[in-house]
């Protein structure tokens, strides 16, 4: 069996991987998307898996389409990062399976969105439909902001910044979590707290780990079959009235702090599934 990891940037999540398909003695090898030339009518790599791990969504994006074309099984899918790499895809696939989520409403102009903001009443949260690592997300607590900000994605331009995500804010305990799914299991979670309203790790949140409840572990599961399965992080809001919201689930995600804080070996889970797809010649549901 042999297994690619297609990757920008060897990171210590990648290392880890390495790691870990070392230890089983499994052959790999590393694909470094800056690097890499993919004939589109004829396939040039034979891998039993590949292991996707890059970090710009649009490479990420196409890579997995050309591979699947190819016959390659992947991990995740070109169908999960397309779902996930979109947060309006995402609530929309959440929303179809019935998973519990923050309202969302979506405008198409600064005007509309304006009118879609006092709707769904101050404060709001307004993101960018593909985005990452709590970038470029916006808390809106008064018309004036809004106007401002609104006014800012209109002057910017581009396709992305003429969406928008308008969702509503959540007044959660000053922590999310964060649930690693892999398969039809949430092998671990982790609150993530912060004095700021954006609790990413990326931006300074600080982990713990977080018990995985039966309840969190349906929620997780859920929301990783709503966007079509696979090795997953699921962003999960605590509501005080309403309990559990999933917000965003991620396809590339980032664990370096979440194995000693859970005690869970995520990249060894993460090789067992690649394998086991592996062998099955596909994704695993």
């Amino acid at each position: 069996m042999k297994v690619g990891i297609l990757y920008s940037r060897a990171r210590v999540e990648e290392k880890l991987l390495i790691e870990a398909l070392e230890s089983r003695g499994v052959s790999y090898d590393l694909i470094d998307d800056r690097e890499l030339i993919m004939d589109m009518g004829k396939s040039s790599l034979s891998y039993d898996v590949i292991l996707e791990r890059c970090i710009n969504h649009s490479r990420a994006l196409y890579a997995l389409r050309i591979l699947q074309d190819w016959g390659i099984p992947t991990v995740n899918t070109h169908e999960v990062a397309m779902t996930c790499g979109d947060k309006l895809l995402t609530t929309s696939a959440l929303i179809r399976a019935g998973v519990p989520s923050p309202r969302t409403l979506v405008a198409f102009t600064s005007e509309s969105a304006l009118q879609a903001i006092e709707q769904l009443g101050y404060p709001v949260v307004l993101k960018p439909a593909v985005g990452s690592w709590g970038r470029l997300l916006s808390k809106i607590n008064d018309r004036e902001a809004a106007e401002t900000v609104l006014e800012h994605k209109e002057v910017l331009g581009s396709y992305q910044h003429s969406i928008f995500y308008i969702q509503e804010y959540v007044r959660k305990p000053m922590r999310d979590i964060r649930g690693f799914v892999v398969g039809d299991e949430t092998i671990c979670a982790i609150y993530r707290d912060s004095s700021h309203w954006i609790t990413n790790t990326a931006r300074g949140g600080q982990a713990s780990n977080c018990p995985v409840t039966p309840e969190l572990n349906a929620l997780c599961v859920a929301s990783a079959k709503a966007v079509g399965g696979g090795v997953l992080a699921v962003d999960v809001l605590e509501d005080p009235d309403r309990g559990y919201l999933v917000s965003e689930v991620n396809y590339t995600m980032e664990f370096r702090n979440s194995i000693a804080t859970t005690g869970v070996n995520i990249p060894d889970r993460m090789i067992d599934y690649a394998l086991q797809v592996a062998k099955n010649g596909g994704a695993r549901r």
